[in-house]
C-alpha cells in the first residue's frame, strides 16, 4: 500500500506515460487504484495511444453523433470499441477491437462481388433489421457460387494477423451446400492461402431430403449425393460455421498477416463452382475481417 501511495505522488505526465505503454484494459483498471491513477488513467495522452496510428477512416455524418459527440479520447476508443460505425459510402463499417485498439472492418453485401448477384432468379436483396446495413444479398437458387471480397491492407492495422469470416443466416429452403464444399481464399501479395469451408452442416435440417434426385440431375448432381449426406460427408478437414451472439452464423475463411508499410489489397473469396448442383438458402450479411485472437 505505501508503494502504491509513493507511485500515486508521480507527476500525471509521468503516470500518463507508462500507462500508455499497457493496454485499454490496464488502463480502465488502473483508474480504480486512486484518483491520481484516475486522472492519469482516463488522460487523452493514454487513450490517444491506444488509438489506431494514423487515425480512422472517415465516417458517415452523424455516426458518432448520438447520443452526444464523444468529449474524449477514450470516450472515442470506448463507442468504437463497443460496436460498428459506418464509412461515408454506408457499404463498409469498421469498430475497433477492444483489446488492442486493431481497426476491424465488415464489407456489406453490396460491397462484394456476387456472380450472379443483380439476376433476380439467381439472388434477390432483402431489407436487413439486425445489422447496421440496410440490406443483404439472399440466394434464391445458383449452381455457381462465387463470392469476392477486397480491402486496401493500409486501411488495416499494421503488424496484425486478421482472420476473415462470412457473415450470414439460413433459410428454411437451405440445400446444395454440403457437398460439394466450398474453397475460401485469402490473398496478400504473392502469397494466397486456401482451405476448405462449410456453409452447412451434414444434419442441417433442409428441403434437400424431401425433393425428387431428378430435380437436379440436369445440373451435374453425383447419384450417389443424397447417400453421401446421410453417411457423413465431412471426413476431410473442413471448416464449419459458428452461432454468432448477434443472431448471425460466421464461417471463417482464413487469416493473413498485415505487416506495417503495406500498400497492397488484401483479396477474399467463397467459391463452389465445380460440383454444378443447385444451392438456396443463404442471406449474406457480408464478409468481416477482425484481428486473430491468440490461443
Amino acid at each position: 500500500m505505501e508503494e502504491a501511495c509513493e507511485i500515486a505522488r508521480l507527476p500525471e505526465e509521468l503516470l500518463s506515460a507508462a500507462l500508455a505503454r499497457t493496454s485499454p484494459r490496464d488502463a480502465c483498471r488502473a483508474a480504480a487504484v486512486s484518483p491520481a491513477f484516475r486522472a492519469a488513467a482516463n488522460s487523452d495522452a493514454v487513450w490517444a495511444r491506444f488509438l489506431p496510428p494514423g487515425g480512422l477512416p472517415p465516417l458517415a455524418d452523424g455516426e458518432l453523433a448520438a447520443p452526444a459527440p464523444p468529449s474524449s479520447k477514450k470516450e472515442l476508443f470506448l463507442r468504437l470499441s463497443a460496436g460498428p460505425a459506418l464509412l461515408p459510402d454506408r457499404l463498409v463499417s469498421v469498430w475497433l477491437d477492444r483489446e488492442t485498439g486493431a481497426k476491424c472492418y465488415m464489407l456489406s453485401a453490396r460491397n462484394l462481388s456476387i456472380v450472379w448477384g443483380d439476376t433476380p432468379q439467381y439472388w434477390t436483396w432483402i431489407p436487413l433489421e439486425d445489422s447496421r446495413f440496410s440490406e443483404g444479398a439472399q440466394l434464391r437458387h445458383v449452381c455457381w457460387l462465387e463470392i469476392r471480397g477486397k480491402i486496401h491492407s493500409n486501411m488495416l492495422s499494421q503488424d496484425t494477423t486478421y482472420a476473415t469470416y462470412m457473415v450470414f443466416k439460413k433459410t428454411d429452403d437451405l440445400y446444395g451446400l454440403a457437398f460439394p464444399v466450398q474453397e475460401a481464399s485469402v490473398s496478400v501479395g504473392a502469397t494466397n492461402l486456401t482451405r476448405k469451408v462449410c456453409l452447412q452442416h451434414n444434419n442441417d435440417d433442409d428441403d434437400d431430403d424431401n425433393d425428387d434426385d431428378d430435380d437436379y440431375d440436369d445440373c451435374g448432381m453425383p447419384e450417389n449425393y443424397w447417400s453421401m449426406r446421410r453417411n457423413g460427408l465431412h471426413k476431410e478437414n473442413v471448416a464449419l460455421p459458428q452461432q454468432r451472439t448477434d443472431g448471425w452464423m460466421e464461417l471463417e475463411l482464413g487469416e493473413f498477416f498485415n505487416e506495417g508499410g503495406d500498400d497492397g489489397e488484401v483479396s477474399i473469396s467463397l467459391t463452389e463452382t465445380k460440383g454444378g448442383n443447385w444451392k438456396s438458402g443463404l442471406i449474406v450479411q457480408g464478409i468481416e475481417i477482425r484481428r486473430k485472437k491468440s490461443g
